[in-house]
C-alpha cells in the first residue's frame, strides 16, 4: 500500500484554459484545502477537513498560507548552458559562437556533461521546476546524462540529442546520418522508459543541412509520438540568414514544414517575429509556440504578442531558456512573460500566468494529462510557494486583501526564496 502524506494549504486547481475563458471560470484557489499523495501520484485534492476526515492515517504537512500548485514546467531550456548562464553583451549569433559552443564542446566528455545534469536539476528544482524540455549536446552522452540523472529522481523529462552539421565549429558538427543514426538509438534507450520523453532535436535552421533536416523529418515520420524541438524567428537577422540559407522557402516556417518537421508535437522556441503565414499554419497544425521572455529580453530579440498568438488557438508554453535566459525560476520568467505583453498593450492576470508556467507548458508538451495541474491521478509534482518570501513581497501582501494579488506581488518580485518546497513524483525534494 503507498504512503499516504496530505499537504495543506493555499490550493490552485484548474478547470479550462484562462487564455480561452475568463480566469475566475477556471482558475480557482481553495485557502483551506489539501493534496493527498499517495506513493508517486495524488490521490485526491478537495478541503483540508474533507481529506483529513477521510484519511485519518495520513501524515500531515502543513503549509498554512503557502501556495500549494503544480510543479512548474519548463518547456524549452538548454542544461549544458547551465555553467555559463548570464553571459555579457552579445546578440544571438554572436553570442552562440563566443559562450554557447565552446562551452557545448566541453560535453565530449561524459563525467563533465554527468556534473552539469546534476548541478542543473538541483538549481531547477530549487526555483520549484518539475518538468523540463532540454536541448542536450551534438554528443548523444549528454542526453544520456540528463536522462539517467532525472531517472534517478523519478523525475519527468524531455530532451534530445542536438544536431548540427554546418555553421557551428567542426567539433560540434554531426552529419545528416549520424544524426539519424545517434538520436534513433536515443530514442530506443530511452523514449517512454519511465517519464522519460524524447524530443528529435534539430538547433534550428541555420545549422543544419536540408539533408539532415530530411533525416530528422523522416525519422519523426517513423516515431510520431516523439516531440520534435528547434528555435523559429527569435531575431530579425536570424530571419534574414534563413532566408539567405533557403532561398526557395516562402518564410522560416517553411524550412521546417518542407523537411517533415512542422506538426502538433513540434515545439518552436521564441516565435517572435512571424508572419502571417506563419501564424495561420501553426494554428492550423496546432504547433507549439514556446514563449521565453527572460532570454528574448536578455539577448534583445524582441517582445512576443503572446495574447495574439493565444486568440489565434495557437498552444502556447512558456520557458527560461536558460543560459539565454538570464534565471533558472520560472517565477522571474512569468514576471517577464507579463512585461512582454504590456508592450503589446495586454495585462495578464496572475491565474493566466500560473496556468501558462503549469498546466499551459504541460499541455505544450503533449503530457497535459499526467502533470501541470493538481488533480487525482496526476504526478505528484508540486511546488510550495511562500508569499511573504521576503521584506518586500511581505509588506506588499499585508496590504493587499486578496489572495490574487499576493500571488501576483511573489510572480513580479519572486525567485527561488519564494519556493518553500518542491515535491518530485511523490517525494520531498
Amino acid at each position: 500500500m503507498n504512503t499516504q502524506t496530505l499537504l495543506t494549504g493555499q490550493t490552485l486547481t484548474f478547470r479550462g484554459n484562462p487564455f480561452i475563458q475568463a480566469w475566475e471560470d477556471c482558475v480557482h484557489i481553495d485557502s483551506a484545502g489539501a493534496v493527498l499523495l499517495e506513493g508517486s501520484r495524488i490521490g485526491a485534492v478537495g478541503p483540508a477537513t474533507t481529506l483529513k476526515a477521510a484519511h485519518p492515517q495520513a501524515s500531515v504537512v502543513n503549509y498554512g498560507n503557502d501556495l500549494i500548485c503544480p510543479g512548474f514546467v519548463d518547456a524549452h531550456a538548454h542544461y549544458p548552458q547551465t555553467a555559463m548562464i548570464a553571459s555579457w553583451g552579445k546578440r544571438l549569433i554572436d553570442w552562440l559562437e563566443t559562450y554557447t559552443f565552446p562551452e557545448e564542446a566541453r560535453f565530449a566528455d561524459p563525467s563533465y556533461a554527468s556534473d552539469i545534469a546534476g548541478r542543473y536539476l538541483d538549481l531547477t528544482a530549487a526555483a520549484g521546476t518539475t518538468t523540463i524540455a532540454s536541448f542536450a549536446t551534438i554528443h548523444p552522452h549528454s542526453a544520456d546524462a540528463l536522462f539517467a540523472a532525472t531517472q534517478e529522481r523519478g523525475q519527468c523529462m524531455v530532451t534530445g540529442k542536438t544536431c548540427m552539421d554546418r555553421n557551428a565549429p567542426d567539433n560540434l558538427r554531426d552529419t545528416a546520418q549520424t544524426a539519424y543514426d545517434d538520436s534513433k538509438a536515443l530514442i530506443d534507450r530511452w523514449h517512454g522508459k519511465g517519464r522519460a520523453h524524447y524530443a528529435i532535436t534539430p538547433r534550428f535552421s541555420p545549422t543544419s543541412t536540408s539533408d539532415q533536416l530530411s533525416a530528422l523529418g523522416a525519422l519523426w515520420a517513423e516515431h510520431p509520438d516523439c516531440l520534435m524541438q528547434t528555435h523559429l524567428s527569435e531575431q530579425p537577422d536570424e530571419v534574414a540568414w534563413v532566408a539567405e540559407l533557403f532561398p526557395k522557402a516562402r518564410d522560416y516556417l517553411d524550412t521546417y514544414e518542407a523537411h517533415g518537421l512542422l506538426g502538433a508535437r513540434g515545439l518552436y522556441g521564441h516565435a517572435i517575429h512571424l508572419t502571417p503565414r506563419e501564424i495561420d499554419r501553426l494554428a492550423d497544425v496546432q504547433g507549439r509556440v514556446i514563449h521565453c521572455p527572460t532570454s528574448n529580453s536578455f539577448i534583445g530579440s524582441g517582445a512576443l504578442n503572446l495574447p495574439q498568438l493565444a486568440t489565434r488557438g495557437v498552444p502556447l508554453g512558456l520557458a527560461t531558456d536558460t543560459g539565454g535566459g538570464s534565471s533558472f525560476s520560472m517565477l522571474r520568467t512569468m514576471a517577464a512573460a507579463y512585461e512582454a505583453a504590456q508592450h503589446h498593450g495586454h495585462a495578464l492576470h496572475a491565474a493566466q500566468l500560473m496556468w501558462l508556467g503549469t498546466a499551459g507548458s504541460a499541455n505544450a508538451l503533449h503530457l497535459g494529462d499526467e502533470i501541470g495541474t493538481l488533480a487525482a491521478g496526476y504526478y505528484g509534482d508540486i511546488a510550495v510557494l511562500d508569499l511573504q518570501s521576503t521584506a518586500a513581497i511581505a509588506q506588499r501582501a499585508n496590504r493587499s486583501g486578496s489572495v490574487w494579488e499576493d500571488v501576483f506581488a511573489t510572480l513580479m518580485m519572486g525567485d527561488e526564496r519564494a519556493v518553500r518546497a518542491t515535491w518530485i513524483n511523490g517525494n520531498l525534494i
